[in-house]
């Protein structure tokens, strides 16, 4: 058991800081906003998360999850600090790393023995030795540590389990020391066999972004085909499954839609292409697919406008789903985002419904309607548009829909539907790259 301090009670943080209590260590959560350590301490969690709430209540009760905004306490009494702040995107791409250099400089100046630092946050490469540096330089005694890099690979609506039973743990870290704490704090992992990657800083660092961007740019792959399919008479849910049962290139990540969003892939993808030009080298493949996803988004608000016979100027468009994916209430990056805008520009009134991310997506966008049920976005509608594969819409029913649709026209940017099933109640289905001749 390890006494364990997480900085920042964000996604990565909360999520990782329940996790690692759930392991079976003391762990004390950080953060300096009072009011969102005392809505933890009621067990209130900030973002929507299925399965974290029953985490963390089980582990208050138990004593081994705890939250403070005490900073300097959290760091004196524990012995490993996990390194969970934001890191947003800044300037031209480049990762803002204010959050982590403050946190490093409150590290060295309240540490008391030998710590083992853990960056958690997605950072580009050499920030664990940035971090190294501010904490020597801001020690007022001398003490040894050790700057860890273990990145997290949590995806948003399904993070418990993927914490608790992970494809793998990446340990970047310089001495043996170091290594052997994160081998003990992840040794109930070993139960299920899930491999330990033991490397350095710098190549921890760099699996993070590559994985994210090896996975975008399957995503805005598969869109290219579908715009291709599109234009010849092809269907890509054929195409993408025909490819995915080749073993060498798998079947996930191979779905077409309205582009990607959330917060790792649209920021990664570009910390990465300014990372590979900082070095002197080039990220032509991943610039690529931040263009190609880019386009693909605007391209969603084109399909729309089509499907409403040239001009949404005056008509309602019903829109089922906002958040960025299901499962979340996530609205960075979300593709609803831009199709919004895009309609609102054009003259429509936008009506949605979104099981979850209302509130979040008010906040950013005024300017519509909200509504408590799907039907409630369908009434009236002049076209009727998925842009969030939430369980709920894969079962509308469509002899309802017709009666209250203004226009029988459903734009599927998610391809739940099979066209021909949406066509034999007397819909008109536009999906992506679902090409007929």
């Amino acid at each position: 058991m390890h006494k364990i301090a997480v900085i920042g009670t964000g996604y990565v943080g909360l999520v990782g800081g329940a996790g690692l209590a759930d392991f079976g260590n003391e762990v004390t959560c950080v953060d300096q906003i009072q009011e969102k350590i005392d809505r933890l301490k009621l067990g209130e969690i900030p973002f929507y998360e299925p399965g974290l709430s029953e985490v963390v209540t089980r582990n208050v009760k138990e004593g081994r999850l705890s939250f403070t905004t005490d900073l300097g306490a959290a760091i004196r009494d524990n012995d490993v600090i996990f390194i969970a702040v934001g890191t947003p995107e800044g300037e031209g791409g480049a990762v803002d790393l204010a959050q982590v250099d403050a946190v490093a400089r409150d590290i060295g100046k309240h540490m008391t023995g030998y710590r083992v630092i853990v960056q958690k946050s997605t950072v580009p490469v050499g920030t664990a030795r940035r971090v190294s540096k501010i904490i020597r330089d801001s020690q007022r005694g001398s003490f040894e540590f050790d700057a860890v890099s273990n990145p997290e690979f949590l995806r948003e609506g399904s993070a418990v389990e993927d914490f608790m039973r992970p494809d793998r743990v990446v340990v970047g870290a310089d001495t043996e020391k170091a290594m052997e704490v994160l081998r003990s704090i992840y040794a109930p992992l070993y139960l299920n066999r899930t491999p330990i990657v033991e490397t350095s800083p710098e190549s921890a660092e760099l699996i993070k972004y590559a994985s994210n961007a090896f996975l975008a740019t399957k995503i805005s792959f598969i869109n290219e085909i579908a715009n291709l399919c599109e234009r010849v008479g092809a269907d890509v849910q054929v195409v993408s499954y025909a490819m995915g049962l080749d073993n060498r290139i798998g079947p996930k990540f191979l779905h077409a839609g309205a582009g990607y969003g959330g917060s790792c892939f649209p920021k990664d993808t570009k910390a990465l292409v300014r990372i590979a030009e900082a070095a002197g080298s080039e990220a032509r493949i991943v610039d690529a697919a931040v263009r190609v996803n880019r386009e693909q988004k605007a391209r969603m608000v084109d399909k729309v406008v089509d499907a409403a016979g040239g001009s949404v100027s005056g008509k309602t468009i019903g829109l089922l789903g906002l958040s960025f994916k299901p499962n979340t209430d996530d609205m960075r990056y979300a593709a609803s985002i831009v199709l919004v805008e895009g309609l609102l520009e054009r003259g429509a009134r936008v009506r949605a419904f979104d099981p979850v991310a209302a509130a979040n997506a008010r906040e950013i966008m005024p300017g519509i309607e909200y509504v408590d049920d799907r039907y409630d976005a369908a009434d009236g509608a002049h076209v009727l548009v998925i842009i969030t594969e939430w369980n709920e819409f894969r079962q509308l029913d469509f002899d309802r829909l017709r009666e209250i649709m203004a226009e029988p026209v459903i734009v599927d940017l998610r391809n739940i539907y099979e066209p021909r099933d949406v066509e034999a109640h007397g819909f008109r289905h536009v999906g992506v790259g679902r090409g007929r001749t």
